[in-house]
């Protein structure tokens, strides 16, 4: 039986005649850049978020970077992070010219180790930007009262976790600015790359949109450095569609990680839901000291399964001679140890056990 990671095509045909006559309408209307569905999201996506804005870019990456421009960091500043994450949470800091700080992660729910985080600040620290890694919302509240403090910026990265709650909040609006990814792998996905920017700072979000598009506040005054990146026409359709489904579609993503968890106990450590947030599971992530043989098992098969990362930020070779001396034990044990197995809205019962028939094969 041939699993893959997330069955894009069975969510293609599950939504395909909702999807398709909305994409010729908007092709028809010749409204290629900037167009009323562009706009309807927007608004949709801050009514859904609880925002007073959302401002949409061309990517993931280009949210993180609007937003690290926006609250000024530059040359000289620091940034907590985490080194448990895609590197684009870390090189858009570079890219601002400032220095990613790593904190090790918790063991368990594999975010940011809050323990560790105010031992980092010093006098160059400019923002937080903790990750929602695969889905679990961090534990916000004492990284706010941190960064208030501080005089500090909190920046979330909710890549992975669009649709979670925390404090009664969607993820990515608690922070000053949340920043969210459409890649298609995302719980909310476009059909290509597309980003988003979420804040209820007025300030703020009049300079994420200068930003986004050329600093310009009047077309053809451009009054800062900025960039060209912007969501089509075409992938605010698609968003539109899914958006109606997202809670649906995350509720199902927990019940699967449920059904895992009850036929893993006992193989792997599963994942560990640590109640201050509500996880949306955009991976079901395991450890195990026998990963690369459950790998190898599951490969074989034919089911697909992945390692989210590596090689941890610290341990990459464009970090090496800046943090080449740093040490982070927790992360470089979980970035040996774990494994992502296939989860999609649309994985069935059967499968699952299938999978966990077959990882248990690999253990015995």
């Amino acid at each position: 039986m041939n699993i893959p990671m997330l069955d894009l095509k069975a969510e293609y045909a599950l939504l395909r005649d909702e999807i398709e006559p909305a994409v010729v309408a908007a092709l028809a209307a010749c409204q290629y850049i900037g167009g009323p569905n562009v706009k309807a999201f927007e608004a949709e996506a801050a009514t859904y978020a609880g925002v007073k804005h959302a401002i949409s870019c061309a990517s993931g990456t280009d949210a993180l970077l609007i937003a690290l421009r926006a609250i000024g960091l530059g040359p000289g500043d620091e940034v907590i992070t985490t080194a448990f994450t895609f590197v684009a949470t870390a090189s858009t800091v570079v890219m601002c010219g400032a220095t990613p700080v790593f904190v090790d992660i918790d063991s368990r729910t594999f975010n940011l180790d809050l323990n560790q985080v105010e031992a980092a600040i010093t006098p160059r620290t400019k923002a937080i930007v903790p990750v929602h890694l695969f889905g679990q919302p961090v534990h916000l509240a004492p990284l706010k009262a941190l960064c208030a403090e501080h005089g500090l910026k909190l920046i979330e990265d909710a890549a992975q976790s669009f649709g979670a709650d925390y404090a009664g909040r969607k993820s990515g609006a608690y922070g000053d600015i949340g920043c969210t990814s459409f890649y298609p792998s995302k719980n909310l996905s476009a059909f290509g790359d597309g980003g988003l920017m979420l804040t209820d700072d007025d300030q703020l979000a009049a300079e994420l949109r200068v930003l986004a598009s050329h600093g310009s506040r009047v077309r053809y005054h451009h009054h800062v450095l900025g960039y060209n990146s912007r969501l089509d026409e075409i992938q605010a359709v698609i968003l539109r569609v899914k958006l109606k489904r997202l809670d649906h579609f995350n509720d199902r993503r927990r019940a699967i990680a449920e059904s895992y968890n009850v036929q893993l106990a006992g193989l792997v450590e599963t994942p560990f839901a640590d109640g201050y947030g509500r996880h949306v599971y955009h991976q079901y992530t395991i450890l195990s000291d026998r990963r690369d043989a459950i790998q190898k098992v599951l490969t074989d098969a034919g089911i697909a399964c992945a390692v989210y990362y590596p090689v941890p930020l610290h341990r990459q070779e464009m970090f090496a001679a800046t943090h080449g001396q740093v040490t982070l034990p927790v992360t470089e044990s979980v970035a040996r140890r774990c494994l992502s197995l296939p989860i999609s809205p649309l994985l069935r019962e059967d499968q699952i056990r299938h999978i966990a028939g077959v990882m248990g094969q690999a253990l015995t």
